[in-house]
């Protein structure tokens, strides 16, 4: 009952109040007419930096498997390769729905930015993994780790103008199928370097002695440099009112 004659009282106002989060993001679109670009650029970016790790091991995760030398017979690589394989989404399905709350509790910009430093620091350590265990442990933390897709979707419906969410929903797919697309060519090109480009890479490199490294490595550099960009993303608009705990956001928006 408070809560509700709170939200009465406010929609009688029909004035934006400080500090409240669903007036920042109604103020932000009214003075915000057009398309925005500029946002829709920081959805695209973030979420391909999620995409590309899904599944840029598959092209080599069979010979990642057999040289781990975890598999007594040829017909057992399958049966590993499928844990690996599965691990990173075993990780998102249990992680997600807090990533979720943590985002509307303490905002967008907090949780991106974790999930591509999750990915910076997981997925290098996926690509120099030296056993079976290391392996599936690095994916499932980057899994676990990386609760990005979710309040990107948030963040792109918070961004844009009722005329333009599905514009901002069709940029999050968009960016993930290329994310898709890009991760298995990475991944099925530069792994072993030192056996395809012999005369760039020694089999005493770095390289040579971590073959799966390379485009697990140049996917965390793009994910640092998305770190960058999600350090200008503008969070206050998105950020939970920490000061009234009892209006819930779906409540101040309608308040607006």
């Amino acid at each position: 009952m408070a809560e509700n004659e709170i939200g009465e009282s406010l929609l009688r106002k029909n004035k934006y109040h400080e500090g409240c989060p669903g007036c920042k993001i109604e103020h932000f679109k009214e003075t915000n007419t057009g398309v925005p670009f500029k946002y829709l650029l920081y959805v695209w970016i973030v979420v391909l930096c999620e995409a590309l790790p899904i599944s840029s091991l598959f092209p080599f995760l069979y010979f990642m498997i057999r040289d781990f030398h975890i598999a007594e017979r040829e017909e057992d690589i399958g049966y590993y390769a499928g844990y690996v394989g599965s691990a990173f989404m075993f990780g998102r399905a249990l992680t997600s729905v807090l990533w979720g709350m943590i985002a509307d509790r303490y905002g967008r910009k907090p949780v991106i930015i974790f999930g591509t430093v999750s990915v910076v620091i997981f997925n290098t350590l996926f690509g120099l993994s030296t056993t079976f265990w290391m392996a599936i442990s690095t994916r499932f933390l980057l899994g676990s780790l990386c609760g990005i897709l979710g309040p990107m979707r948030a963040y792109a419906s918070e961004v844009c103008r009722k005329e333009y969410q599905a514009l901002g929903m069709s940029i999050i797919s968009t960016s993930w199928g290329i994310g898709l697309v890009i991760g298995p060519a990475l991944g099925g090109f530069l792994a072993q370097p030192a056996e395809k480009f012999p005369n760039i890479f020694s089999p005493h490199s770095l390289f040579g002695r971590f073959p799966y490294l390379l485009p697990c490595l140049l996917i965390s550099i793009f994910s640092a440099g998305v770190f960058i960009v999600c350090c200008l993303l503008p969070g206050a608009m998105i950020l939970m009112h920490l000061g009234q705990p009892h209006l819930s956001p779906t409540l101040l928006r309608k308040a607006c």
